[in-house]
């Protein structure tokens, strides 16, 4: 059952993998069920493509371009989706998908702002949009960021080749680390979980902030091995996240985003709240690390500090 298709639903990330895949399967809902969208991506075709898709199912769809590795685009973006409310282009805004996201191999890439671009995309860009939009939300709205099990930082997990995070003051994380050579793929591996650890922080802090109206939750899609989000990797270590994405068990776009679909729209999770974390369908308990009331303190201190340097810079 549907409880908020009166309004619009704002997803980032929609031109690939798992925010096509969501874009898609809201789109494939009954008519009476499909929100507006408003989809926050990549400029370019692919952006285009997608948009054009929507409306030619009847959804009311706009398409506002935005690099997410600057936060002056980032902010001109929460700026064009207000006018877009403002002016009634599309109904209210009730959803807001925190979709989109980066897995760089060398973690000494930095952002348009100078900040790690890891943390740059996958935290603080979410952190500054979701603070432009948060008083454009219309109640009862949702908030929902991708988090990841790489969070947990479990020996099991490191067997397998997935590091866990390596909590730092967030205005290290933020800093891109010094050399000629790159760190590697377990420094890239450290720097996304430590990215997913901010966003259950941050989550959480976030929900403190904006009331009783608006529902802040974590989604986990899964292990999604071979998606757009290792661009970087090697060609064999494309080549090998391909082969692993057959395996039984492991997850897809398409496996994941019906479940999200659901999360962002539907009754049955309309009281989840609190930085909830869900893993496909199924709520689960993160582990304690990952609740730390000083550590999301801090967070929420450091990010508006590095969201206003970076804007004064741009000045």
């Amino acid at each position: 059952m549907t409880s908020i298709d009166s309004g619009s639903v704002l997803i980032t990330g929609p031109t690939g993998g798992l925010g096509r895949a969501l874009t898609l399967d809201l789109l494939a809902r009954a008519e009476e069920d499909r929100p507006d969208l408003v989809l926050v991506g990549r400029p370019g075709e692919r952006l285009t493509e997608i948009a054009d898709l929507a409306r030619s199912k009847g959804v009311t769809t706009e398409a506002v371009p935005c690099d997410f590795s600057r936060l002056s685009e980032v902010r001109s973006a929460a700026s064009r989706v207000r006018d877009l409310l403002d002016k009634g282009a599309v109904r209210p805004l009730r959803s807001l998908v925190a979709n989109a996201g980066v897995y760089p191999a060398d973690t000494r890439i930095a952002s348009g702002d100078g900040y790690q671009l890891t943390f740059a995309v996958n935290y603080l860009a979410h952190a500054q949009l979701i603070g432009d939009l948060v008083d454009s939300l219309a109640p009862p709205a949702r908030i929902i960021l991708l988090g990841s099990n790489t969070y947990r930082g479990t020996l099991g997990r490191k067997m397998m080749g997935a590091p866990g995070p390596d909590w730092r003051d967030p205005v290290e994380l933020a800093t891109p680390p010094a050399g000629n050579r790159s760190p590697g793929m377990k420094a890239a591996g450290v720097a996304y979980a430590n990215s997913k650890l901010a966003i259950l922080y941050y989550a959480r802090e976030l929900q403190r902030h904006v009331g009783g109206d608006v529902n802040v939750v974590v989604y986990e899609p899964g292990f999604m091995p071979g998606t757009g989000i290792g661009r970087d990797y090697a060609p064999v270590a494309r080549t090998l996240a391909k082969v692993i994405a057959r395996f039984p068990g492991v997850s897809s776009p398409t496996k994941a985003a019906p479940p999200l679909a659901s999360l962002t729209l539907d009754e049955r999770w309309a009281n989840l709240r609190d930085g909830a974390f869900v893993v496909l369908g199924k709520e689960v308990i993160v582990l304690p690390h990952a609740k730390d009331f000083e550590r999301e303190q801090r967070l929420w201190i450091a990010t508006r500090d590095l969201l206003t340097r970076a804007r004064a810079a741009s000045q």
